[in-house]
């Protein structure tokens, strides 16, 4: 179906919607502490479930190790320059029905990796916790669902917020730059979430949506702490 999206709404709404979405969003506490990833056993654990298929996917696995190494303390605004670019190279575009046979399959960063491939919320995701095990607090975080107007469908990326009330930048894999949301006029937030919940623009401040919209976060985190990941309770 063709959509013609050259009159959604202007710069300043688009930008309106994102600021009241970070305000809403303020208070959120992420999953992903600040902890000590064992690399050794994360690999191992991938070993035993891909045994020799694991492949070219270890060296992907173990440069994804080194990068954390190599950017401990780093400015924020370095590390989401060298976390986008490390996961938009690492990772082909795939849909879910060709890599996972699945209509919608959040995988893990291990699962991406491994594929070597994933779709929007995999790029999100692996950002999402490299950042945070980083070191970038999870209220500057946001893993965010918008329209991608230009496509007419869903699509995610993350946004990150240096302050409650800043405008976030927004990384992507459709575009490799990173942006402030008022210069991303094809994307239309429509809501996000982190470990704690799911926010709507539009919602009173604090108040969650649909707990039940979840429950594919919690199965990704599930995932993640049987493949070795310390990140604490979802």
């Amino acid at each position: 179906m063709q959509h013609r999206p050259s009159k959604q709404g202007s710069a300043k709404r688009l930008q309106a919607a994102w600021l009241a979405l970070g305000l809403l969003l303020g208070l959120l506490v992420g999953a992903a502490a600040k902890a000590n990833w064992d690399f050794g056993v994360i690999i191992q654990n991938a070993q035993k479930r891909y045994g020799n298929n694991l492949g070219v996917a270890k060296g992907r696995i173990e440069a994804w190790d080194e990068l954390i190494q190599a950017n401990q303390g780093k400015p924020e605004k370095e590390l989401l320059t060298t976390v986008n670019r490390f996961f938009n190279r690492q990772f082909r575009f795939s849909d879910d029905s060709r890599n996972w046979r699945q209509n919608d399959y959040w995988a893990t960063p291990v699962e991406a990796l491994m594929k070597g491939a994933g779709d929007c919320e995999d790029y999100s995701i692996a950002k999402y916790f490299t950042l945070r095990r980083l070191g970038i607090p999870s209220e500057k975080l946001r893993i965010t669902y918008v329209k991608a107007l230009k496509y007419n469908q869903a699509h995610m990326v993350l946004t990150y917020y240096a302050s409650p009330g800043a405008e976030p930048l927004v990384l992507d894999n459709l575009i490799g730059e990173i942006r402030p949301a008022s210069q991303r006029k094809d994307l239309l937030p429509v809501y996000a979430f982190n470990a704690e919940g799911l926010y709507m623009p539009g919602a009173g401040a604090g108040k969650k949506g649909d707990a039940k919209k979840l429950s594919r976060w919690q199965d990704l985190l599930k995932k993640m702490r049987a493949e070795g990941f310390d990140i604490g309770e979802g």
